[in-house]
């Protein structure tokens, strides 16, 4: 099930599981699972979450996958995998990025500075279709910076989907906004007693 503004998606058992029982709270709205998701990556959890991501996708046909450096890299790269399409990734700013270059500045939060992410443009061909996938959809920043490159670039974006999307922090709605149906594995509605409360899931 795919999420509106406002709507939930189907939760993906194998990973929320992992999500209760091993995540870190940090400050009340961080969440730590890096050690299975970003810095340290259970490879079969990996696998596991690009096929469904892969098949969550597969009404929308995209020809091409997009998301940033360096944490989206591993979802991104097994959903490609699974679709058996390209990957596109943008990289944090690099003068060596051949031009023409498309770039949007990222402010982050939680670093407490911005990113500046470029895209060589030729790889992301007009008319090709594009879905972005990432790992965390947070404020919503990074995927609306996607987003914004691709139609920039003229290519037509189809969905973007999510490991993880924390509900509260309302990052989906600029998504749906453009128009984009957005898919998440794992939705955080809040955090209570130090532990993620997720939607659709018993607690």
């Amino acid at each position: 099930m795919i999420g509106t503004r406002s709507g939930l998606c189907d939760p993906f058992p194998t990973l929320v599981q992992r999500i209760v029982q091993e995540a870190m709270i940090v400050d009340d709205r961080i969440i730590k699972i890096d050690h299975f998701l970003n810095h340290r990556i259970d490879t079969d959890l990996m696998h596991a979450i690009g096929a469904e991501l892969a098949n969550r996708l597969v009404p929308f046909a995209p020809e091409l996958i997009l998301t940033a450096e360096a944490s989206g890299i591993p979802p991104a790269l097994a959903t490609a995998f699974a679709c058996r399409i390209p990957l596109v990734y943008a990289k944090k700013y690099d003068p060596a990025v051949p031009a023409p270059a498309l770039t949007r500045r990222v402010p982050s939060p939680t670093k407490g500075r911005e990113t500046q992410l470029a895209i060589t443009a030729r790889f992301l061909p007009a008319g090709s279709r594009v879905a972005i996938v990432d790992d965390f959809l947070a404020n919503g920043r990074t995927a609306l910076a996607l987003a914004e490159m691709a139609q920039e670039a003229g290519a037509n974006l189809v969905a973007a989907a999510f490991v993880v999307e924390k509900m509260f922090q309302q990052g989906r709605d600029p998504l749906v906004t453009l128009g984009l149906p957005v898919i998440a594995l794992a939705q955080i509605e809040r955090f209570a007693d130090g532990r993620p409360v997720i939607a659709g899931w018993p607690t």
